[in-house]
């Protein structure tokens, strides 16, 4: 898929490009060279995020294919590796032990221009019946408009996942399959099984100007190369809404629950499935992200549950990286059917040494506490907020100007920077923050239930918290960790 949002990228050594029969591949090489080429300046760049996922330089966006293969987490993305603005798509490709430490892989795919792409957009990595790794995704076509027409392509990997070898099926799904129904953006293939069937999912439109849906796919085959449509799994209940990017669809608990990207902020709903017409039925809905996240992309652990990663966008352009992913963070339903989505905890083991600062009692005053000295930086602020009480906590430096970064929360209501969102408090007037500042990027969390991401003005490695407060709120106790690195040194993982 693709956007005209703008955002930036961390660093990674992208190794060197692959072979095949003994011969170089060219458009791997000149990709895989303009990388190597940017990246000592994008790693240079004091904005540059060290914890959150990351290409090693120039334009990324949506996270794709997500999946753990032979003791290895496997994540996939949208990688344009000729400058830090948007372009033509290929797969960058990063892996992971324990979900925490990560290194890079060598690009993963690329447009076959002996077959007419132009470019490998988003999907999804799935083990077929065959037992063979498989990544769908969308082939767009030179001189072809990815609006009203588009193919979902596959490819297979017989080794860590390192080689990839487009099928002589492709395309594996095509327009045809649709019958009469036409749809526009068709795009973003994801991967679901209910029992002992497979699914697979596609966003679009279904009227030029509206009408977004997700259809759905059932495979006939073991090998995951034969499909029938099923028809519209869910359409969105406002019909002006232009569109339904990047679905993915889930069981978490004993529900159902759909994600959609409708250029804006990304759509939850949760509901029942009935795999007998193929039909989702939501009953609540909301908002996964109310800032600058955008295309997430979903994962079971072995254990059962389940992890997102959204793209961030909004970063400046111009510094030879543009774009990173979100942190992972874990799902959960409340009683109520409300998604719920806190880090992934085996982030903490990126902590250094903390500080904490116990029984804060404000009461219409504030203080000014020290943080560690740096500015990635893992902070939890649990608060008790009296009715009509307020706190506000703003991040500065101590030795520059750079712009402070405000988290408040007044009434029934959070607001981070620019961006304000309704907030429901406990009767004891109690929430939980959880934030993580990674030089210009932020995530806040607060009590599990509204998340919004932010691209800052980095602090300097003297940053400092002014905790104030109004109406008798008080801050019991704040926690502040320095946050490592996540990037492997070369080979460690291996």
């Amino acid at each position: 898929m693709i956007r005209t949002f703008r955002l930036a990228l961390p660093f990674i050594l992208i190794l060197p490009f692959s072979v095949r029969g003994g011969s170089t591949n060219n458009a791997l090489a000149r990709a895989t060279a303009a990388v190597d080429a940017a990246t000592p300046r994008a790693k240079a760049d004091p904005a540059h995020p060290i914890f959150h996922v990351s290409s090693p330089a120039q334009w990324m966006n949506d996270p794709n294919g997500p999946i753990f293969y032979k003791g290895f987490y496997h994540l996939f993305y949208q990688l344009h590796p000729f400058s830090d603005s948007d372009g033509t798509k290929y797969w960058g490709h990063v892996r992971s032990r324990d979900l925490v430490e990560w290194e890079p892989l060598p690009i993963a795919l690329w447009p076959t221009e002996e077959s007419g792409e132009a470019g490998v957009w988003s999907g999804c990595c799935t083990i077929n019946g065959r037992g063979e790794p498989m990544i769908f995704y969308t082939s767009v076509a030179k001189n072809r408009s990815a609006f009203d027409h588009a193919e979902q392509w596959a490819a297979t990997s017989d080794d860590d996942l390192i080689h990839w070898r487009k099928s002589t099926n492709n395309p594996v799904l095509s327009e045809a399959l649709n019958d009469s129904t036409k749809i526009y953006d068709w795009r973003d293939p994801f991967v679901f099984r209910d029992g002992n069937k497979t699914f697979l999912a596609l966003g679009g439109h279904l009227e030029k100007q509206g009408r977004a849906a997700v259809n759905i796919y059932e495979a006939l085959d073991p090998g995951l190369l034969k499909w029938s449509y099923r028809g519209v799994l869910f359409e969105l209940p406002d019909p002006k809404t232009p569109t339904a990017e990047c679905p993915n669809f889930f069981k978490l608990g004993n529900q159902w629950v759909l994600f959609v990207s409708p250029y804006g902020h990304v759509q939850y709903f949760v509901g029942d499935f009935d795999v007998k017409t193929c039909r989702f039925h939501p009953r609540t809905h909301g908002t996964l992200d109310c800032g600058s996240f955008y295309a997430p992309n979903t994962m079971q652990l072995a254990d059962g549950r389940r992890l997102v990663w959204g793209w961030i966008n909004g970063f400046p352009g111009g510094r030879g990286w543009n774009g990173c992913l979100s942190l992972p963070r874990q799902l959960s339903l409340s009683r109520d059917g409300q998604l719920q989505q806190e880090p992934a905890p085996g982030l903490k083991k990126l902590r250094g040494p903390g500080l904490d600062w116990k029984k804060l009692h404000l009461q219409s005053n504030s203080q000014t506490l020290t943080l560690p000295k740096t500015n990635t930086l893992e902070i939890v602020a649990d608060l008790e907020i009296p009715a009509g009480g307020d706190v506000e906590l703003r991040f500065a430096s101590n030795s520059t100007p750079a712009q402070p970064v405000s988290i408040v929360i007044i009434s029934s209501e959070l607001s981070v920077q620019d961006t304000k969102v309704p907030l429901q408090i406990a009767k004891d007037g109690k929430l939980s923050l959880h934030i993580f500042l990674d030089r210009s990027v932020m995530e806040v969390f607060a009590n599990k239930t509204v998340c919004i991401t932010k691209v800052i003005s980095p602090l300097a490695n003297d940053p400092k918290v002014k905790v104030s407060s109004h109406g008798g709120a008080a801050a019991s106790a704040i926690y502040a960790w320095p946050v490592n690195t996540i990037w492997s040194a070369p080979n460690s993982l291996r």
